[in-house]
């Protein structure tokens, strides 16, 4: 089963950035080695972020994330994961859950897709 870990965090960088970012590339290659990476990717800065909603009809643009927290969307592990235990461990092991947080989400899925039946 596939889950989505969000990570959320400050936007302050860590003291020693390049070590975090080798700790989640070191993290990612251990990942797909199991076979359980599916996609992560980091995000910009949320002042880059853009919120939509339509309302009746109309449409609202506001820059800026939905939010306003000490904590924002920074990235996304995709995963595939045997049983939710197995995807709150990998959730655990991403570098940001130690000064962020890690929201875990099973993928939710429609039916087909273009590879046949999820």
């Amino acid at each position: 089963m596939k889950y989505l870990c969000l990570i959320y965090e400050t936007e302050a960088p860590p003291l020693d950035m390049a070590h975090y970012i080798q700790e989640h590339i070191d993290y990612d290659a251990q990942l797909r080695a199991r076979g359980q990476l599916v996609e992560a990717e980091a995000l910009q800065p949320a002042e880059t972020a853009t919120t939509v909603r339509m309302r009746r009809g109309r449409l609202s643009v506001t820059d800026g994330p939905f939010a306003e927290t000490s904590e924002q969307l920074g990235g996304f592990y995709l995963v595939e994961a045997g049983s939710e235990e197995d995807a709150l461990r990998i959730a655990a092991g991403i570098p940001s859950a130690r000064n962020g947080s890690i929201e875990l989400r099973p993928i939710l899925s429609f039916g087909p897709g273009p590879e046949g039946p999820r």
